[in-house]
């Protein structure tokens, strides 16, 4: 039926969450009408139906962006009373450095996209192995985490894997302007494309996993890797040399095995991985890089050097820690636009259309780790840990903290758990050593297993709900499966060497 001839009330229902399925908007009405019966019944199971409701929004997020289903929710929640305006905003308060790294440094890795495309170009042309590639695609991810934030380092894969994609999607379409080209529409592919489309897009889907992952190996080693690493060091009193070297029992062993994972996952084909680079679109892409160093002149000569140049005041900014992360992100922004001739408004504006929408969706999840706080749903497992044996609870405040954080906020996670052993080391319930290996147990639980699932690291949420996961169809579902191997891994290794540490 035309538009112009539904009803007033067809119109709204039309309307509400757009072109999202029937079956869809309908589960969102359910939840939206559930909750205050829950909550009056039982307000901590209704914080605890919130959290898989919110995890739904996250599965469906090619189906509607969570942002509007996970809003209507959270609003409802706060609307109940699950939490208040002030305990958002409290949360918001505390992860502001996050907020400022997805407002400013996300847009700034998109004024080095020229650099970014020109030398991941090089090295996938140059390594003809894709087992060698996947392990360098891990390896450099990991390193950089250490030393960066994973955030940024995701946006750097990101925006690689959208140059990559545009370049072969405008050539399987025939189109020939990139400005005018829609790169999620593939109605206009060629049929003589599209089967190496589908393995160019498993090709990807791969190679950034193994990157994604990556972040989660790097980012558990030092101090600067994770937000809570930070935290945690500070109750302990660790310093960056002290805290990678306590760490290393744990990391490095799990860092091992992460890569041994990497190659097998290539080797055997299994979980979406194995895909190779089809002959066609190495062909494109070697082609595209000849006529763009063809054609490249003096000042685009000039703009890649620039922007390497730049890359290393980054990189050493971030390194050396020298403003928050989201303040360097301003700064190379400037740096950028300015010696680049980038000047006009609008010009800026497209760099900020990537991060913003998860920014807003972020602020949302905060509001579901408020209601988390405030409903004290993690209380009783935290109250029941610190009651068993002292020898069995090094790992399983390893366990806990890892599924806490598949569903929850890692940062959040790890700041419940390591308020609470400060406050039993002060109180004299715990030696100053156990303190210290339950901080290993709690830094680790949340930075490794959290992996499984996109919600358990703002790096993969981030990656899900980014303009590259619909052009390679990288589903909630596939991302789940495609990391089930490094949760199985990361997870017993890391149990295993903490479970030692504990002996």
């Amino acid at each position: 039926m035309a538009s112009s001839q539904l009803s007033l009330f067809g119109a709204f229902s039309s309307n509400f969450l757009g072109s999202s399925p029937d079956w869809y908007k309908q589960a969102i009405i359910a939840f939206l009408v559930i909750n205050p019966v829950i909550f009056f019944i039982n307000p901590f199971f209704a914080g605890w139906l919130l959290i898989i409701e919110f995890i739904f929004t996250l599965a469906m997020a090619l189906k509607c962006y969570p942002l509007q289903p996970g809003g209507l929710l959270a609003i409802e929640a706060l609307i109940l009373g699950m939490s208040s305006p002030q305990s958002v905003y409290h949360e918001v308060v505390v992860n502001f450095p996050v907020i400022l790294l997805l407002m400013f440094m996300v847009a700034g890795i998109y004024f080095m996209k020229d650099l970014l495309l020109f030398v991941f170009t090089k090295i996938l042309l140059g390594v003809r192995s894709k087992t060698v590639l996947s392990l360098l695609f891990c390896l450099v991810a990991s390193f950089l985490s250490a030393f960066l934030d994973a955030l940024t380092v995701t946006a750097v894969l990101i925006s690689v894997a959208v140059g990559f994609f545009s370049v072969y999607h405008r050539f399987a379409c025939d189109a020939q302007s990139n400005a005018q080209h829609d790169h999620s529409n593939d109605n206009r592919v060629n049929a003589a494309h599209r089967e190496d489309l589908e393995t160019f897009r498993a090709f990807l889907r791969s190679l950034i996993m193994h990157g994604a992952v990556g972040t989660a190996l790097g980012g558990v080693c030092t101090v600067v890797g994770e937000p809570q690493n930070l935290l945690i060091a500070k109750q302990a009193g660790w310093e960056f040399a002290e805290f990678f070297l306590v760490m290393s029992a744990v990391s490095m062993p799990t860092l091992a095995a992460g890569l041994i994972t990497c190659a097998l996952l290539e080797k055997t084909g299994k979980f979406g991985y194995g895909a190779q680079l089809p002959q066609r679109v190495r062909q494109v892409l070697t082609e595209f890089d000849r006529l763009e160093s063809a054609k490249r002149t003096s000042k685009d000569n000039a703009k890649l050097v620039c922007q390497a140049l730049i890359a290393v005041v980054l990189c050493i900014s971030l390194a050396l820690h020298v403003a928050e992360v989201g303040l360097i992100g301003l700064m190379i922004i400037v740096m950028l636009t300015a010696f680049n001739g980038i000047i006009e408004e609008h010009s800026l504006g497209h760099a900020f259309e990537e991060a913003l929408p998860f920014t807003a969706l972020l602020v949302v999840f905060f509001a579901v780790v408020a209601v988390i706080h405030d409903q004290h749903l993690f209380n009783p497992i935290t109250e029941w840990l610190l009651t068993i044996d002292q020898g069995a609870q090094a790992p399983m405040f390893f366990v806990a903290n890892g599924l806490l954080s598949m569903i929850s906020d890692n940062v959040f996670v790890a700041t419940v758990y390591i308020t609470e052993i400060k406050k039993a080391l002060d109180a004299g319930s715990i030696s100053r050593e156990h303190f210290e290996l339950l901080a290993v147990a709690i830094n680790t639980g949340t930075n490794l297993p959290s992996v499984a699932t996109p919600n358990g690291q703002a790096a993969f949420l981030f990656l899900l709900t980014s303009a590259i996961a619909p052009l390679i169809r990288l589903s909630y579902g596939k991302m789940v499966l495609m990391a089930l191997p490094y949760t199985i891994v990361l997870g017993a290794v890391g149990l295993i060497s903490v479970s030692r540490l504990a002996m």
